[in-house]
C-alpha cells in the first residue's frame, strides 16, 4: 500500500483581522477598525476630567510618568484666554491639535477682533479629525480632547472623539480608569450648574481621586486649570491644590471619628433595644 506524504501545515497568518490594514477599509459589519484602535488609545491614556458651571470651567488630569526616572507629560494646554483643552491618549497628537486650535483662535481674533466662539472651534476640530477617517494616506488622531471655554452664550465643555464626533457635557471624564470618575460625576452633576468656583475645583479633584483606585492623592499627581467670567485660563499652583486636598481629607477624618463614636454608643446600648436585626433591612448595600 502506498502511503501519502503528510501535508505541510499552513503557516498561521500574522494578522487574523484582514480589515484593519487601512483606515478606509470597511469590515463586513460596517466598522472601521483603525478608528476603533484610535478610540482605544484614548481609553489607555491617563485620565482627564472636565466640569462646568454657568460661569466657570475646570479641567483636571492625572500626572502619569512612564517611569520613576522620567517626568510626566503635559496634558492640559491653553488655547486662548477663554479656551483650554485637556487630552487623553497620544500626547504628541494632542500637542499638534492644540497648536492647530491656538492658530485658529489667533486668526479669528486678528480677523474679527473678537474671541472665537467655543462651538465653532470644536466644529473645526471635529472636521479636521474626520478627514483622517476617509483618507488612506492619513491615520486617525489617537487622542480625545476635552475642550472647555467661555463665550457670549456661557460656559461650555465639549468632548472631541478621534472619529470626528463631538458632544457637549455638563461634566465628563476620559482616559484610563475614567469610569469611576464618571460614576462620581453622574451622582453630582445636577448641582454643578449653580456651583461656586471653589466647589467646582473640589469636585474636580475628588473625581481625580476616584481614578487613582486607592492610591493616595497628592498635589504632584494632578494638574488643575480654571477659567471663568473675569478669570482668564490659568493653572492652579501645587500649594492651592494641596490645600483643597487637605480640606476634604480632614472632613473625611472628622466624619469617620463621629461614626466611630456612634458605633461605640450603639454597642453600649442594652441588647433588648437592638431587637432581632429587623432594622438591618433598611441599610444600603456596600458600594463596590
Amino acid at each position: 500500500l502506498q502511503t501519502r506524504a503528510p501535508r505541510k501545515k499552513k503557516k498561521a497568518k500574522m494578522f487574523r483581522n484582514q480589515y484593519d490594514t487601512d483606515v478606509t477599509t470597511w469590515s463586513p459589519t460596517g466598522r472601521l477598525f483603525q478608528v476603533e484602535y484610535a478610540m482605544e488609545a484614548v481609553k489607555q491614556g491617563s485620565a482627564a476630567i472636565g466640569l462646568r458651571s454657568r460661569s466657570h470651567v475646570v479641567l483636571a488630569c492625572v500626572n502619569k510618568a512612564q517611569s520613576e526616572l522620567s517626568s510626566h507629560q503635559k496634558k492640559i494646554f491653553k488655547v486662548d484666554d477663554h479656551i483650554g483643552v485637556a487630552i487623553a491618549g497620544l500626547t504628541a497628537d494632542g500637542r499638534v491639535l492644540s497648536r492647530y486650535m491656538r492658530s485658529e483662535a489667533i486668526n479669528h481674533s486678528f480677523t474679527y477682533e473678537s474671541p472665537l466662539p467655543v462651538g465653532r472651534l470644536v466644529v473645526h476640530l471635529a472636521d479636521k479629525a474626520q478627514v483622517c477617517t476617509q483618507r488612506s494616506w492619513k491615520r486617525p488622531y489617537g487622542v480625545g480632547l476635552l475642550v472647555g471655554g467661555l463665550d457670549e452664550s456661557g460656559a461650555h465643555l465639549y468632548y472631541n472623539c478621534p472619529s470626528g464626533n463631538y458632544f457637549e457635557y455638563q461634566a465628563f471624564a476620559i482616559g484610563s480608569r475614567s469610569q469611576a470618575a464618571k460614576t462620581y460625576l453622574e451622582r453630582r452633576f445636577e448641582s454643578f450648574g449653580d456651583s461656586s468656583r471653589e466647589d467646582l475645583i473640589k469636585d474636580a479633584i475628588l473625581a481625580v481621586r476616584e481614578t487613582l483606585q486607592g492610591e493616595t492623592l497628592k498635589s504632584s499627581l494632578c494638574t488643575v486649570s480654571v477659567l471663568g467670567v473675569g478669570e482668564p485660563f490659568h493653572f492652579l499652583d501645587q500649594e492651592t491644590i494641596q490645600k483643597v486636598i487637605d480640606t476634604f481629607e480632614k472632613v473625611a477624618e472628622d466624619e469617620e471619628g463621629e461614626a466611630g463614636e456612634g458605633d461605640a454608643e450603639a454597642a453600649a446600648a442594652p441588647a433588648e433595644q437592638g431587637g432581632g436585626g429587623a432594622g438591618d433591612q433598611d441599610v444600603a448595600p456596600m458600594e463596590m
